[in-house]
């Protein structure tokens, strides 16, 4: 018997959107942080060294799509925490427990996420991620032509 799939839509998309954030957040639970921390952490975790802090609330916005005000909070929440410390100027550094966390909770989740994955042809990902990628663009460019035209 074949499965005949529902083209991709907004609810579709939203539905594996908050499956597997639930996932996430039940491993990221465990280990006392949340989904903002986790993100902005793994920001500076995959950077090759300090991050100047402004550029970092800046990304932790456009990932999260927030406000500078929360995102500058989620920052001063991980240095307060020491998994962030502050370093020369207005750089920010991971510090050796942010690391540790950080593979931590990556290592976890990467063994959930192949098991989720698993069995999936990857040229079906390959068509998923291109359609993904674009319906992120898009959004995107919805919200900032909504932010330059408020009121409408």
């Amino acid at each position: 018997m074949t499965i005949t799939a529902p083209p991709v839509d907004g609810r579709a998309i939203g539905l594996a959107h908050y499956a597997s954030r639930a996932v996430l957040e039940s491993v990221l639970a465990r280990h006392g942080i949340s989904f903002q921390q986790s993100v902005t952490l793994r920001l500076v975790a995959v950077a090759e060294g300090p991050v100047d802090r402004a550029r970092l609330a800046g990304d932790v916005v456009g990932a999260l799509k927030t406000g500078r005000p929360e995102a500058d909070g989620v920052v001063d929440g991980l240095i307060t925490a020491g998994l962030l410390a502050p370093d020369e100027h207005s750089l920010v550094r991971l510090t050796d427990a942010g690391r540790k966390l950080h593979d931590t909770t990556s290592a976890e989740t990467k063994a959930i996420a192949a098991r989720i994955y698993a069995g999936i042809p990857s040229d079906e990902l390959v068509v998923a991620g291109r359609v993904l990628a674009l319906v992120t663009e898009r959004a995107d460019r919805e919200l900032a032509a909504a932010a330059a035209t408020p009121g409408q």
